[in-house]
């Protein structure tokens, strides 16, 4: 009975992980997709397939199909609430549209350990916003965590690019910047209304943020791309396109499901997501065939040692 407790007490862990392999996948066929592709109608593709697997859950649960207080269940409500999935898809969107940009032109390997910063930023606010408290074997996984994104980050500039003067890399840091604010935002939305939060069903914010970027994708993609679509890199099938849409959607499920259980912690969960940079590293070396693998190697390790002082000390 100890051991059921226990495990369901770390269940909002261990469905981070999970997301955070999925997330390393999502990356991949994210690079894939992109190489030789116009941004825009791939970014506006990915909110579109990722709108049509939620939709059949809304018109289910509005209709009665799915009962209230399943898994699966999308509640309904008015613009009151409606107004800060917006807010959210905002954040997200312009997260994704300099995120999309930043990994066409970079490798992967230098894309996963910028990323990797999230959780520092999101550890800095759950602090001070939540008042979050981590214990000894939680700050020195965040420690080592931390110092291997640093090493990660180092090691790219072996690669020739100038950090300090590539709008590539400013770009990445601003997505990572807006990804860490979102990370933030979803704890408040999702927290009950009793612990200060907006209670949002996790379900109802991730099937309705899908479909308002869809939207907000929907004008950008034919008010600016499609006017000027024969002056910038066309848009070419690939199967990775709907790739992306799942394993993200199914990335998000886990993360949402595990940021709405109590003991949650958001520090936490960011910093487990970004241990995606594993799973993108080792397709970066067999897909991408990329550079200074060897000393990127030392670097993943205090990445994966931090993933276990965190695992531990949640437990």
């Amino acid at each position: 009975m100890l051991r059921t407790n226990a495990y369901i007490d770390c269940m909002w862990l261990i469905l981070s992980f999970m997301s955070a392999a999925l997330l390393g996948c999502y990356d991949v066929f994210k690079k894939m997709a992109l190489r030789d592709n116009a941004v825009v109608p791939v970014l506006f593709l990915n909110t579109l397939f990722c709108s049509l697997i939620f939709l059949p859950l809304v018109v289910a649960s509005a209709c009665g199909g799915i009962a209230d207080g399943s898994l699966l269940y999308v509640g309904q409500y008015g613009w009151d609430v409606h107004k800060y999935i917006v807010l959210k898809s905002v954040i997200v969107l312009s997260s994704w549209s300099l995120g999309y940009m930043a990994i066409k032109h970079l490798p992967i390997t230098i894309v996963g350990p910028i990323n990797a910063t999230r959780p520092v930023m999101v550890l800095v606010g759950a602090v001070v916003v939540f008042g979050e408290h981590l214990n000894m074997y939680q700050w020195i996984g965040v420690g080592l965590s931390a110092v291997s994104f640093f090493l990660l980050s180092r090691s790219g500039k072996k690669e020739g690019i100038d950090f300090k003067h590539n709008r590539w890399i400013f770009f990445l840091v601003l997505a990572a910047a807006l990804g860490a604010l979102s990370g933030l935002y979803d704890k408040y939305i999702m927290t009950p209304q009793a612990e200060g939060g907006l209670g949002l069903s996790r379900m109802a914010v991730q099937s309705w943020y899908n479909f308002y970027q869809c939207a907000m994708m929907g004008c950008v993609l034919l008010l600016v791309w499609w006017p000027s679509r024969h002056k910038s890199a066309p848009l070419r099938w690939h199967w990775c396109i709907v790739l992306i849409s799942v394993f993200l959607s199914t990335a998000d499920f886990l993360y949402f499901y595990a940021l709405s259980m109590p003991d949650a912690m958001i520090s936490i969960v960011s910093m487990v997501r970004r241990g995606s940079v594993i799973v993108s590293f080792l397709f970066g070396a067999a897909l991408f065939h990329e550079k200074n693998l060897r000393g990127k190697l030392v670097d993943l390790y205090f990445v994966m040692l931090g993933m276990l002082f965190l695992y531990i000390g949640s437990k």
